[in-house]
């Protein structure tokens, strides 16, 4: 049993094996990437991270979020 922002064991394992065909929930993905679902949504709503809305509930595929953190350039505001 996992405790909140933990996830759970055998997700953890799919995630170590590097799974391309597994499909997160926000809930895990906010976990897997270390930040609040509230940033994940606003995120999500910009078009900032690849993913698939079914109905109401929101999917992600491992391999194309691993892939958006490899390309991934945060926007610097550069003021002198």
């Amino acid at each position: 049993m996992s405790t909140k922002g933990e996830l759970p064991v055998f997700l953890r394992e799919e995630i170590m094996q590097n799974n391309s065909e597994l499909v997160l929930t926000i809930n895990e993905l906010s976990i897997y990437l270390k930040i609040p679902k509230s940033t994940l949504y606003k995120l999500v709503r910009e078009g900032k991270v690849p993913g698939q809305k079914i109905g109401r509930h929101w999917r992600f595929r491992k391999i194309a979020i691993d892939k958006w953190l490899e390309d991934f350039r945060p926007e610097i505001n550069k003021k002198r």
